[in-house]
């Protein structure tokens, strides 16, 4: 019987350990997804401004002749 209940304590705690790592590994994981989300905002941002140019300037170029 002594022998189970350390069994299960182990078990138990193995778990919680886990469980702790775990919730350590979602808070780091939080934290990246909201500096790549920034990233993602700033390299949309860039890439409608070039677009915008690109835009412009193909409105300044000569219409062809057909």
């Amino acid at each position: 019987m002594e022998a189970e209940l350390q069994n299960l304590e182990d078990r138990i705690n193995s778990l919680a350990a886990i469980c702790q790592q775990l919730r350590t590994e979602n808070v780091a994981l939080r934290q990246e997804v909201l500096v790549l989300k920034g990233d993602n905002k700033r390299l949309v941002d860039k890439v409608e401004i070039a677009k915008s140019k690109v835009d412009a300037l193909l409105e300044q170029l000569p219409e062809e002749a057909e």
